[in-house]
């Protein structure tokens, strides 16, 4: 079997569809690069000296782990000085990060979560990195928050990184997503699945139950529904999988189906859910609708929400499209 690159793929995308310029495949690269920096960093662990906390907060007001802090300089030190953007916005920093003067800017504009499902960090369990690529609105001379403030579907590539038993890169420039493999020994990505789909049908949900008694009604009324099985209204036994990574969860269901659901709940009525719509629910949105599924906030799709500020916060059910819609019309009705 020919091995296709990361490169490669998206040099034969551009000839194809014309729709990776080679500022944005350069991005890409260069992200897909940090990734595999991260990707080293996780995999030391304690032999690393990274593993423990940072003893400081981030904007969210979450303690950090010295990995989150770690990843996000990656990333930022990776970006910066290539020429393709305009400015950075991060989930760990209160507002964006301008491109150093001493740099030529460019007509993109990046978002990332450096560290996703950071309490798993310790404890060995897959983390990820999640980014989001938008171009620069026109005319634009320094960049402000204001700019980033895009509807999701203007989003022009997406992607996570996981960082798990192998190192896997899962990307949409909007024409489908695809899936590569690091080679560590070769330090090259791999094209290793093509065109992913999500499967129509489902067997599987992603929740965390501790929340259960704080749950609204329709989320209740859905959830009863998959733990009531085979002599329930669905007719058949649903298998609960929770990972706490965000990036874990939606890469199981890209491969196998199911719906992931982080719902707003009754313990903070003023807050639309836990989930950050520009880090975390946008990029996700937007792969998992390349792939065939669907997204929504529990009332409309993700993906059509207008941002009203950086670190907003979403209520998220995404996967396999049946569900989705299914748990969309219980809230809408």
């Amino acid at each position: 079997m020919k091995r296709v690159s990361l490169t490669q793929y998206l040099v034969e995308e551009q000839r194809l569809h014309n729709s990776i310029p080679a500022e944005l495949r350069l991005l890409i690269e260069v992200v897909a690069r940090a990734c595999k920096t991260i990707s080293h960093a996780v995999s030391k662990g304690a032999l690393g000296e990274v593993l423990g906390s940072a003893g400081s907060e981030n904007v969210q007001g979450e303690v950090q782990k010295k990995l989150d802090v770690l990843s996000n300089e990656i990333l930022l030190e990776a970006n910066e000085w290539g020429g393709h953007l305009a400015a950075m916005a991060s989930e760990e920093m209160e507002t964006i990060h301008p491109i150093p003067n001493r740099y030529p800017k460019g007509e993109y504009m990046l978002l990332f979560d450096p560290l996703d499902g950071s309490s798993n960090i310790d404890v060995n369990v897959s983390i990820g990195t999640i980014f989001s690529v938008l171009k620069a609105p026109e005319g634009m001379k320094e960049p402000t928050e204001k700019d980033f403030l895009q509807p999701g579907s203007k989003q022009v590539a997406a992607g996570y990184a996981v960082y798990g038993p192998q190192t896997v890169l899962v990307l949409t420039t909007g024409d489908g997503v695809n899936c590569f493999t690091l080679d560590r020994e070769m330090g090259s990505w791999v094209l290793t699945e093509r065109d992913m789909k999500v499967p129509e049908e489902t067997k599987e949900y992603a929740i965390n139950a501790s929340n259960a008694r704080h749950w609204y009604p329709p989320v209740k009324r859905y959830i009863d529904e998959l733990q009531a099985g085979d002599t329930g209204p669905r007719g058949k036994n649903f298998n609960m999988r929770w990972i706490a990574s965000m990036v874990a969860d939606v890469h199981r269901i890209l491969n196998r189906g199911g719906i992931f659901m982080y719902p707003a709940d009754a313990r903070e009525p003023d807050k639309p859910g836990k989930l950050r719509l520009m880090y975390e629910a946008n990029p996700m949105a937007f792969l998992i609708e390349q792939a065939g599924g669907a997204a929504t906030n529990g009332k409309q799709r993700i993906l059509d929400i207008q941002p009203g500020k950086l670190h907003e916060r979403v209520a998220v059910f995404l996967g396999s499209k049946s569900e989705v819609e299914r748990v969309t019309s219980y809230h809408n009705e």
